[in-house]
């Protein structure tokens, strides 16, 4: 029976639900559980390291070194109630930084500002922050000083996790945790604040790559500016050549006019687009429209290598410091839905208790489920909703991966069901949690098509990330007929099948497609090299054995075949987002079925990546199972 979260009616299922710690067999928690706060930046360095203490397993907490010398009474925060706060959930925390040159006699005065510009409310609908930056001095605005304070402000923001010393002794730093955070992460100016993104911010790759969205009012561009990097930008009140430098800069040469705006778009990269408004609209309506129908449309996401084009800056080689960051689509949930209807619902249920770790009792009480509309309400057709089962990576939280990894952009394009289970303590790298997890992952697929009619058990795909790939082939390894196909990703560590397994796919087979990447971690590629080390190339030929394929040969041929050691039947390259070339090969059947298949990608760091759902997806869509023989269904032709 379920512990709590009483479905109700289909309709009134579109909030999320939060639950305390204590109602969470495994402790779950990824929220601060905070009020709202607003305070100067010189009142959040007093207060953040103890506010945080306690969510830091060990150490101490400090405000960044990069912000020591930072004009805090220049700056305003607000924190909505409950924010993302810890491991990786930070990334979730959307971060909206208003540059103003208005100054302010009073906190109380700073808050209505951003208040009458409907900025809280906002904040208050997704968790995070808004952040007013006023000049350093008053008297003559924004200046260049200003650029080394911005500076100090993205260092603080985006370093996750970061760690460093202060007086002597190690300590953590707490203002990504606090107020900041990356990926969501959108600059609006205001008159001289727009003036001085135009010419101290986007001319620069390491700023300007990081901003997933801009809203600039009358900001001026002086005539030798540029902009280093493609940005979604939404203009008012903008002269020729500025509009023109940012369609430039985004490849933005097609165009829509409507009565209020016109806009520039890249007809390869929709993302990459430049609205400009034809008339000027009141601050208190603009704001709002423009966050929720357009900042919110994309997302940056970090893949480069760190520090490779921010050499010689104070603090290079912090942590997420990398330039550019990956611009991608994004589809926002707000107040738990997405504008094209996944909900997302949290679930806390016993229903999975009898496969818990036996020395400890735990099991999978916890999962977030997103579901398209026409589940909930009844008008999607028995069986047509394909499911899959995302299985987050460690130290990760299993929204973020469900967001991060691109997941509800393919949802929301295709009409997917998601099950995202919480199972971080459960550790899948012991023999007893891994025994533990080949039952509950499965089950918890099946569980999900009983709840749902509308799910469809002979399309259910399983996909994981670093110690969630550790965990899609415990799922695959533990039933393989409950999955049409498996996708992990980046984690080939301690993977290798068993006796048993090899046994369980003695009348099963099962697509399965790996990945990795030019960096990934040096348990998957040779840090030198950026080969695969051997243990990855065996996963490999094991893949190839479990589905009864041709075996690869006993050493790989690096020299024949760089990267990987081996030849496939198909081979191929592609780029992705004008991003990464992607290699890929695939291995056939004797009915020419790719079976087994493995994607590299140049240039990329071990961290989520919104385009890897796109490719995993590519791969499962062919596939379903017939559930009454358990064959391997593959259509070729789906599109």
């Amino acid at each position: 029976m379920k512990k709590t979260l009483s479905l109700g009616l289909a309709l009134a299922m579109l909030l999320t639900t939060c639950f305390a710690q204590s109602a969470f067999a495994l402790n779950y928690k990824a929220t601060l559980e905070n009020e709202a706060t607003f305070e100067t930046y010189t009142e959040v360095r007093e207060n953040a390291p103890a506010a945080m203490q306690p969510f830091l397993s060990r150490g101490v907490y400090a405000p960044h070194a990069a912000m020591d010398n930072y004009p805090g009474d220049t700056t305003y925060i607000y924190r909505s109630p409950d924010m993302f706060g810890i491991d990786a959930a930070v990334r979730l925390n959307t971060n909206i930084v208003v540059y103003s040159d208005k100054s302010f006699a009073s906190k109380d005065e700073a808050k209505a500002y951003i208040e009458s510009l409907g900025l809280t409310a906002i904040a208050d609908s997704f968790r995070g922050s808004v952040i007013l930056v006023t000049p350093s001095d008053p008297e003559t605005g924004f200046t260049a000083a200003d650029q080394k304070n911005y500076y100090a402000l993205q260092t603080a923001m985006f370093a996750i996790n970061a760690a460093g010393t202060k007086d002597g002794e190690p300590v953590t730093y707490v203002d990504a945790s606090y107020y900041g955070g990356y990926g969501f992460y959108y600059l609006i100016g205001i008159d001289g604040g727009a003036t001085f993104i135009n010419n101290y911010v986007v001319g620069t790759l390491d700023y300007v790559s990081r901003i997933a969205g801009l809203l600039l009012v009358n900001g001026d561009m002086e005539r030798i500016s540029t902009v280093a990097a493609p940005v979604p930008v939404y203009l008012v009140n903008a002269d020729d050549a500025t509009i023109a430098k940012y369609c430039e800069a985004n490849g933005a040469k097609a165009n829509e006019i409507t009565k209020d705006t016109v806009t520039y778009y890249n007809q390869f990269y929709p993302v990459r687009k430049v609205v400009v408004a034809k008339e000027e609209v009141p601050l208190e309506e603009l704001v709002p429209s423009v966050y929720y129908n357009f900042l919110i449309k994309a997302y940056r996401a970090q893949q480069l290598k760190s520090g490779l084009n921010s050499a010689s800056t104070p603090f290079q080689g912090y942590t997420n410091d990398c330039a550019p960051y990956s611009l991608s689509k994004r589809n926002a949930l707000i107040n738990g839905r997405t504008v094209d209807g996944i909900n997302e619902i949290a679930v806390v249920s016993d229903e999975l208790s009898e496969y818990k770790n036996e020395s400890s009792g735990e099991y999978i009480d916890t999962w977030w489920e997103y579901l398209p509309d026409e589940v909930l309400d009844g008008t999607a057709a028995p069986g047509s909703i394909p499911l899959l089962l995302s299985i987050h990576g460690g130290g990760d939280d299993p929204r973020q991966y469900v967001d991060g990894q691109g997941w509800l952009v393919v949802a929301g394009e295709e009409r997917i069901a998601i099950v995202a289970p919480d199972y971080a303590s459960m550790s899948n790298f012991s023999d007893e949690g891994r025994a533990t997890l080949m039952k509950a992952f499965p089950a918890l697929a099946r569980l999900m098509c009983e709840k749902y009619p509308a799910l469809d058990a002979s399309r259910i795909y399983v996909n994981g990330y670093s110690m969630g790939a550790l965990g899609t082939n415990q799922a695959m390894y533990g039933d393989p007929k409950c999955f049409a196909a498996a996708f992990p990703m980046a984690g080939a560590m301690n993977v290798a099948p068993r006796e048993e397994d090899f046994v369980t796919f003695e009348d099963a087979d099962l697509p399965i497609c790996a990945s990795t990447s030019e960096y990934d971690l040096y348990v998957n590629v040779d840090t030198v090299t950026h080969n695969l080390v051997p243990g990855f190339y065996s996963y490999v030929a094991d893949l190839m054995k479990l589905n009864g394929l041709k075996e690869l040969p006993e050493e790989p041929d690096f020299e024949a075949y760089p990267m990987t050691g081996f030849t496939a039947d198909i081979v191929g390259t592609k780029v992705i987002n004008d991003e990464y070339t992607d290699h890929y090969w695939f291995f056939l059947n004797d009915d020419g079925v790719p079976m087994v298949g493995f994607h590299y990608l140049d240039g990329a760091v071990h961290n989520l990546y919104p385009e890897y759902s796109r490719i995993a997806w590519d791969f499962f869509k062919h596939y379903s199972r017939d559930l009454e023989t358990g064959a391997v269904i593959y259509n070729a032709n789906v599109r």
